[in-house]
């Protein structure tokens, strides 16, 4: 038996970290060039991160921001690439400074190089992230 882990496996392990809220255990699974792309981040916010250390500036307040609860849907693809999962995702959770829910779709490309994530690009929809901020920037 492999002691490799898959590239869904990876991706489920990327989730795992997320849902607990520790961004420093998920940047922990980033390479240490890693580039997170977010090419729907509403005006002022990146569209493109580069660095663990820089991802995990721009994550590590997340959690005091919205309050994931759940993970109701996911659905990891595979390809003829063993190093790259795509992942359909939603999340249930609150906006922590207001209660406003917080429910979004994500479509997530996640590429692997030594079973850590190199590329990390996510889709979403910028509208319910603001709309349920209330305007408030991350």
């Amino acid at each position: 038996m492999s002691d490799t882990l898959t590239a869904e496996q990876m991706a489920q392990r990327s989730l795992n970290a997320f849902l607990a809220k520790d961004m420093k255990l998920w940047t922990d699974l980033c390479t240490d060039d890693v580039v997170a792309e977010f090419p729907f981040a509403p005006e002022g916010s990146p569209k493109r991160i580069e660095g663990r250390e820089a991802l995990f500036e721009y994550l590590r307040g997340y959690p005091d921001l919205i309050d994931v609860q759940n993970l109701p849907t996911t659905t990891i693809y595979t390809t003829e690439d063993p190093n790259l999962a795509i992942v359909e995702w939603s999340v249930e959770g609150k906006v922590v400074t207001s209660g406003n829910p917080y429910n979004m779709e994500y479509a997530t490309f996640i590429t692997f190089r030594d079973g850590l994530v190199a590329n990390y690009r996510e889709y979403w929809n910028p509208q319910v992230f603001l709309a349920a901020l209330g305007g408030e920037r991350f």
